[in-house]
């Protein structure tokens, strides 16, 4: 579960350029939000463990001598502490927008930082975020598959006869898992965090009980025999990136949640529970690989006694499915986010909770991932396979934030060039690294999740040039409204009754739905309201800067309604606003007027045929206006028109 962040109040609404000053934390609160963040932030990165020595060693291009293992473990430390550590931790969690994190909430930082200091980079940058945010679909579907199958292969560990249940009972879980979204998951939520708290202290001791034989083995911490074994071995160093990148899958979770927890309870959680349990454990596989080289096949659940093996395969379970919950509670959120930032067609959007607003559940995304997820785990059968196909989104994603933090700190925070350079540039040098070695896994099937990726771009782009060129279209034939309205008044139609709101693509022209209401009924409602609906590039706009509100006269009003891209769209809570300010709006007697445009490709310039028809296609397929603005079904008026494109 995902807990909500609480928006701004109205007083403070996020387009105002002075900092919220944040309220000191409780010790209590500081503890509960940290145990919060171990089951949302740390389930990814914390069931890595399950996978990624297994998948170094097992690989065949290390030899298991002492050298080669504590080369391999001062890597897996170090690649923690560089990545995760000071990367995430100490400088991209400093990127906050308006305290949202995430790719998207970067992408909007980054974007506003360069929108004046450097307008031709923003479109490119733009498309590389958006391109970032796709990657993160790709990952969402490896990342469930490896996670909740490398956990349920520790039954092969108990007996080599429960090798073939090993896929079915996956995939049972995982309808389990997606089938339960939509009732919400605030009722099971609140046991995440003491679930993974017992999974990062079982798994910390798993790790104590063999580095207690061999304590020699925390000589790995030094840094010296990391850099000796990629002196010594340059090439399989490059090679075995790719594996190694495993261990800090998920470590874009510490940003992505940023603002459900804030800073502090995640780094206190990270650098007290999570970074030391996860070395404990790699350090202990490390020990138990130099004295049974055999328990290469799963080294993990070969940690655990015989007896013990059970219960912790039960354990796992829970663990990787806590971490699949975080993910799919992410791919609501974020596909929320990129609908209101104009990237994706409306779609059906569920509330799950009447507290939180930020328990949604989306039919649609829901089992659009379950589809994939089963069509990976059907295709690659093994978390040895998906493995080959992990880290190339993951480490793609990482390079981009990269990226665009560089823009940040140096155009959003006015750093100079040669410290913003130095700063990122490090980084960069580090994930281009990671990412190279994962394209050596291309054909084994990284490929998988950049095919989702791209395809998941191309929906992308095509809306948004779909929606541009549309915006053109309607511009071209529409008519200024105040020069309508006064005509209209020069003879005008009888009033009758009540409010009528008309929604409006954009401000100033006259609705569609205004002109056929006219033609067909030759009636103007008493008080009539012109409506445009703005999203913009920041996460939260608090009720003070919701409205926007033009008279002009006859008890006609132009109004725009503003909003971020985590706020939840309500046009009837929007226009209660109007209370007080000269617009009589009852909701028993206000009618909403909506043009249900029809998209028609055609032959002229515009996008390739085929984009355009799939841009008609996803037009006709998209949610209502009506149910995505929470107008009340039995007030809402639609009549249809015609677009060419």
């Amino acid at each position: 579960m995902t807990p909500a962040r609480r928006p701004p109040s109205a007083h403070n609404g996020p387009l105002s350029h002075l900092p919220a000053l944040p309220l000191p934390a409780s010790k209590s609160s500081l503890a509960t939000l940290t145990l919060g963040a171990l089951g949302v932030v740390y389930g990814d990165i914390g069931t890595s463990v399950l996978y990624a020595v297994k998948e170094i060693f097992g690989s065949g291009h290390v030899p298991f001598t002492h050298a080669n293992v504590y080369g391999v473990l001062s890597i897996i430390f170090w690649t923690l502490t560089i990545i995760v550590s000071l990367k995430y931790v100490v400088l991209v969690l400093r990127a906050d927008n308006h305290g949202e994190g995430g790719l998207v909430a970067m992408l909007a930082l980054a974007s506003q930082s360069v929108k004046h200091k450097a307008p031709a980079l923003r479109k490119w940058m733009l498309l590389i975020g958006i391109f970032g945010t796709c990657l993160f679909y790709g990952d969402g579907v490896i990342t469930p598959a490896i996670s909740v199958l490398s956990a349920v292969e520790g039954l092969e560990v108990v007996s080599p006869h429960f090798r073939k249940a090993v896929i079915p009972l996956t995939l049972v879980i995982l309808f389990l898992l997606f089938w339960v979204q939509k009732r919400g998951t605030a009722g099971i939520g609140r046991f995440f965090g003491p679930i993974t708290l017992v999974w990062f202290a079982a798994i910390a001791a798993l790790g104590v009980s063999h580095i207690v034989g061999h304590p020699e083995i925390l000589g790995a911490l030094s840094p010296h025999h990391a850099l000796g074994f990629i002196w010594r071995q340059p090439g399989t160093t490059f090679i075995i990136l790719g594996a190694v990148v495993l261990c800090v899958t998920g470590g874009e979770a510490l940003y992505a949640d940023l603002g459900h927890f804030g800073k502090r309870p995640i780094r206190v959680a990270w650098f007290s529970i999570v970074m030391p349990a996860l070395t404990l454990n790699y350090f202990g596989q490390g020990a138990l690989l130099l004295a049974e080289p055999e328990a290469v096949a799963n080294p993990f659940f070969h940690l655990a006694p015989a007896w013990l093996t059970l219960p912790l395969v039960g354990l796992a379970t829970m663990a990787t499915v806590i971490a699949s919950q975080a993910l799919i509670t992410g791919a609501f959120s974020v596909t929320k986010q990129v609908i209101q930032l104009g990237y994706l067609p409306r779609l059906q959007v569920r509330h799950t909770s009447t507290r939180d607003t930020g328990q949604i559940y989306m039919p649609f995304v829901n089992w659009g991932l379950f589809v994939l997820i089963v069509l990976a785990v059907v295709l690659f059968r093994s978390s040895s396979n998906l493995a080959a196909a992990y880290g190339i989104a993951v480490t793609l994603d990482m390079l981009i934030t990269t990226v665009l933090t560089f823009f940040v700190i140096r155009y959003g925070w006015g750093y100079p060039l040669a410290l913003c350079l130095a700063a990122t540039g490090f980084f960069f040098v580090i994930d281009l690294a990671f990412f190279s070695s994962n394209l050596l896994k291309l054909t084994e099937g990284g490929w998988f999740p950049l095919l989702i990726g791209g395809a998941i771009f191309t929906l992308m782009v095509t809306w948004k040039d779909g929606r541009a060129l549309m915006s053109a279209s309607l511009r071209d034939t529409s008519i200024e409204l105040k020069d309508f309205l006064a005509s209209v008044f020069l003879a005008p139609p009888a009033r009758v009754p009540g409010t009528a709101v008309f929604l409006a693509a954009q401000p100033g022209l006259v609705p569609n739905a205004l002109l056929h209401n006219l033609k067909h009924n030759k009636v103007l409602h008493e008080y009539n309201l012109f409506v445009s609906v703005r999203n913009h590039e920041v996460p939260w706009i608090g009720l003070a800067r919701r409205l926007e509100v033009e008279p002009l006269g006859r008890d006609c009003w132009q109004l725009v309604v503003h909003y971020g891209f985590k706020n939840d769209p309500d046009l009837p809570k929007a226009l209660a606003l109007l209370a007080g300010r000269g617009v009589n709006l009852n909701p028993m007697t206000t009618s909403y007027f909506l043009s249900r445009d029809i998209v028609t490709p055609t032959l002229r310039s515009g996008l390739a045929p085929w984009r355009e028809k799939l841009f008609a296609h996803m037009h006709h397929s998209a949610t209502a206006a009506a149910e995505f603005l929470n107008l009340p079904s039995n007030a809402v008026v639609e009549l249809g028109s015609k677009v060419e494109i």
